[in-house]
């Protein structure tokens, strides 16, 4: 794909002698949010860690915006990409404010642009009382502590976006919520979306790729997602075409 952003070239990764992810060729276009789903344990999280260094292939390679993750700096490929993890990942010990601002202080902005910017942000995720920036953590719903993560990831204008089943552990009407908002926030960006949640897959992702076992078996749209053969996806599309069911 000559507009890939994002782009595996058979690459495998081991612990020790168990393999985790097993051959993955694929790539992400520019402004794409590609879905992966799969079981627990698919692999999923794994192939999503290797596109910001936190994991390096075994073998083959992985390359973000032209260049072999073994090539970038570590620190700079993680702080170029936004991350966001369920429950948000934000430290407990910082105020909102601090924890949106983190890698924009860390890249050494001014002040003044740090403020600006998550203000702007807290609005832009829908957090407008002026006191949530003076809170911490522990004083936010479930719903607003995934807010401020999503805040964090956006905060350096980053151009890729990774989502480790970011909204898994919260309340259906507030990850219905999300899923909505997910689709304004991600707009122009290249997201890689983790989930197990079928219906999730189809409501955010422009193209979904399924994994088992650490293997690629499936990559296409949504709709040709529910007209595959391949029998790994078609239990898993039955639950789209078929919600009330009985689940496979």
């Amino acid at each position: 794909m000559s507009d890939s952003v994002i782009s595996f070239r058979d690459a495998s990764f081991s612990i020790g002698s168990r393999p985790i992810v097993r051959g993955v060729s694929l790539d992400v276009a520019a402004g794409e949010t590609l879905v992966l789903l799969g079981r627990s344990g698919a692999g999923k999280t794994s192939v999503l860690r290797m596109v910001n260094g936190l994991v390096l292939p075994s073998s083959g390679e992985v390359i973000v915006n032209g260049k072999s993750t073994k090539e970038w700096d570590s620190v700079r490929l993680k702080r170029s990409i936004g991350y966001v993890i369920q429950e948000s990942g934000l430290f407990p010990h910082y105020t909102v404010a601090r924890n949106i601002g983190l890698v924009p202080w860390l890249e050494e902005w001014p002040e003044d642009r740090i403020r600006s910017r998550v203000s702007e942000l807290l609005e832009r995720v829908g957090l407008t009382d002026p006191s949530f920036g003076g809170r911490h953590p522990r004083e936010l719903s479930g719903g607003q502590r995934q807010r401020v993560g999503v805040a964090r990831a956006l905060a350096a204008h980053p151009s890729i976006l990774l989502l480790d089943e970011p909204f898994g552990a919260l309340d259906p009407l507030t990850r219905s919520e999300l899923q909505t908002e997910f689709l304004h926030w991600a707009e122009g960006k290249t997201a890689l979306f983790v989930t197990h949640d079928v219906f999730e897959a189809m409501r955010v992702g422009k193209r979904i790729a399924v994994f088992d076992d650490g293997r690629l078996v499936f990559i296409g749209t949504p709709d040709e997602f529910l007209r595959s053969d391949q029998p790994l996806v078609q239990p898993l599309a039955k639950l789209v075409l078929n919600p009330g069911g009985p689940h496979a």
